[in-house]
């Protein structure tokens, strides 16, 4: 599982950079689709909650293993329930300030996300 993870999180990686080098990015708001499907479609949205919570949790494993995130750092993602929990704060950030955040990065908008959301206490 852990390779999985990981893979995941090199591909989302190097898809970023692919895009930035092409002129095309993975904004905020197409990330947004699929999230917000996972709660609103009963026939679909299992399907497209995987799609986002995977997103999701490549990238906060990506942060893991770089050592971003995690005791000792900024980011402290919750123990319990993680792929909803960051899913529901990553929904809420992006409407927060929908106009302005919709068309970010998503790596950006997930990463404002987390450090908002999931900042580790002193």
């Amino acid at each position: 599982m852990r390779f999985l993870t990981t893979l995941t999180a090199a591909l989302i990686l190097s898809a970023q950079a692919f895009a930035g080098s092409h002129e095309t990015v993975y904004t905020a708001d197409d990330l947004m689709g699929p999230c917000q499907e996972a709660d609103s479609d009963a026939r679909n949205g299992v399907f497209a909650e995987t799609e986002c919570e995977q997103f999701l949790m490549g990238f906060v494993e990506a942060l893991k293993i770089s050592g971003m995130a995690g005791t000792g750092t900024d980011i402290c993602p919750p123990e319990v329930n993680t792929a909803d929990e960051v899913r529901w704060a990553y929904i809420r950030w992006i409407y927060g300030d929908f106009g302005a955040r919709r068309q970010m990065p998503a790596a950006d908008a997930v990463l404002a996300t987390l450090k908002d959301t999931f900042a580790c206490s002193e």
